[in-house]
């Protein structure tokens, strides 16, 4: 068995609210080229703590935007860790129970330079105007309400790809009698044309595309969990599909959640103990390791910024390799 070498990171903290990190928070180093990726020594800051479940992160305009899933909020947060509330009922569901999964999630600019926002209470996608005006975008798939749509990615064409597990369903998820889908997808929005490449994976989470847009990778949250990668072809067709890495049973909390695919191709991908750095063959050259759970990741500033939302605190490091950056940026 290969030697371990353990980087044991000190928070750094920077939110006024703060004040120190539940435990140490760490990079496993689990192959020597995660050097390349990560530079030996590199400290991990939180930047502002007191949230419910952070999800989505986007980097837009010098701020992170994300969402606060269970206190059903949007919200910004500076580099120096002032935060602001740009929305509150987020999620569009009206008298929302209390702690339930029903906030806006993942975030992504738009080629006009709109902010496409996904409430999972509402069960749709909507168009954030310039002043915060919320604008209905996508709904329905073939006449039937859409499940819960949760991360979405626009590839290099221009086409938008978005995942729509049940997870802001109330009453056992895909047995809710409000789902109207038989299956809970992967779906590719181009032209005015909502398609559904895939229909086979229980819980499609995260999302994301290798530099080249040549490979597409998804998530599935559970009961199996596992990242999938597949060969794009011309017009967004799927092939080959095959499993980068596979999480077996008791790994660890949560399940495969949000991922981002660096400027080397490595795919970053959160799952259970933790966020994985996994080379496009599926080697896994380290893990950060949190005191909590990290839902979801985006790449920031000019993409060797990496911030982390990890359930009640959002964390940020430097990288080496550069992270890939929206199709779509401000």
């Amino acid at each position: 068995m290969r030697a371990t070498a353990i980087f044991t990171l000190t928070a750094t903290l920077l939110a006024t609210a703060a004040t120190a990190a539940p435990a140490p928070v760490r990079i496993d180093r689990l192959d020597p080229a995660l050097d390349a990726v990560i530079a030996p020594g590199t400290r991990i800051e939180r930047v502002a703590s007191g949230f419910t479940f952070t999800e989505g992160p986007m980097w837009r305009q010098g701020k992170l935007w994300f969402s606060d899933v269970q206190d059903d909020k949007l919200r910004t947060v500076t580099p120096a860790g002032k935060v602001e509330v740009l929305l509150n009922n987020s999620g569009g569901y009206r008298n929302p129970p209390k702690g339930a999964n029903i906030g806006s999630n993942a975030m992504v600019t738009a080629k006009d330079g709109s902010v496409l926002m996904m409430q999972m209470g509402a069960r749709r996608i909507v168009k954030l105007d310039g002043h915060l005006g919320i604008h209905p975008f996508l709904a329905t798939y073939r006449g039937k309400r859409l499940n819960s749509p949760n991360d979405l990615v626009f590839a290099r064409d221009g086409s938008l790809w978005f995942t729509d597990p049940p997870f802001g369903l109330f009453n056992g998820m895909d047995k809710d009698p409000a789902k109207e889908l038989k299956f809970n997808g992967v779906f590719r929005y181009a032209n005015g044309t909502l398609t559904a490449p895939i229909t086979d994976m229980t819980q499609p989470n995260g999302i994301g595309f290798s530099p080249d847009g040549r490979t597409l990778y998804v998530s599935n949250y559970g009961p199996d969990m596992y990242v999938r990668a597949y060969s794009v072809g011309r017009n967004g067709t799927l092939s080959r599909p095959r499993v980068l890495i596979h999480y077996p049973a008791g790994s660890g909390r949560e399940g495969p959640d949000g991922l981002k695919v660096d400027m080397a191709g490595n795919v970053w991908t959160s799952g259970p103990g933790g966020i994985r750095i996994v080379t496009p063959k599926g080697k896994v050259l380290g893990q950060i390791k949190l005191p909590e759970v990290a839902a979801n990741m985006a790449f920031a500033e000019d993409g060797h910024v990496l911030y982390i939302t990890g359930s009640t605190s959002l964390y940020r490091l430097h990288t080496r390799t550069a992270g890939e950056l929206p199709l779509y940026r401000r």
